[in-house]
């Protein structure tokens, strides 16, 4: 596939979750392609990948992974958080856009407290 379509095809595989830019899909092709993990061609005027042999065995061992895109519904614990986070940034880009200093501060430090808290839970037995 080439780039474009590998958007298109993680757009339909997500149910329309997730549609990643260009700019996303180019610079992570190209660190794969550094791995040795896909190849590039030329086909019909476009540049396409395909998984090398040490990508295919790659993505075997990812197989049986649970992919996020599988993780429920819009009901889901999963896309709750999803949905929260997205609530969270929006949350951040007014206060760095229309905050004073203070207000800066008090949601620095309200993040570094979160982010430990929430590698807690992963820490939690």
């Amino acid at each position: 596939m080439h780039g474009y379509e590998m958007i298109q095809e993680l757009e339909a595989r997500t149910g329309g979750r997730w549609r990643p830019s260009a700019g996303s899909i180019y610079p992570t092709l190209q660190l794969l392609e550094d791995e040795g993990l896909v190849r590039a061609e030329e086909a019909e005027g476009k540049r396409v990948f395909a998984l090398t042999e040490s990508g295919n065995d790659a993505a075997e061992r990812f197989a049986e992974r649970r992919l996020p895109w599988d993780a429920g519904g819009d009901d889901s614990p999963h896309h709750q958080l999803r949905s929260e986070a997205i609530r969270v940034r929006t949350a951040l880009q007014q206060i760095a856009q229309a905050g004073d200093d203070e207000h800066v501060k008090k949601a620095l430090d309200l993040l570094v407290e979160t982010r430990k808290s929430l590698y807690s839970i992963l820490a939690e037995e």
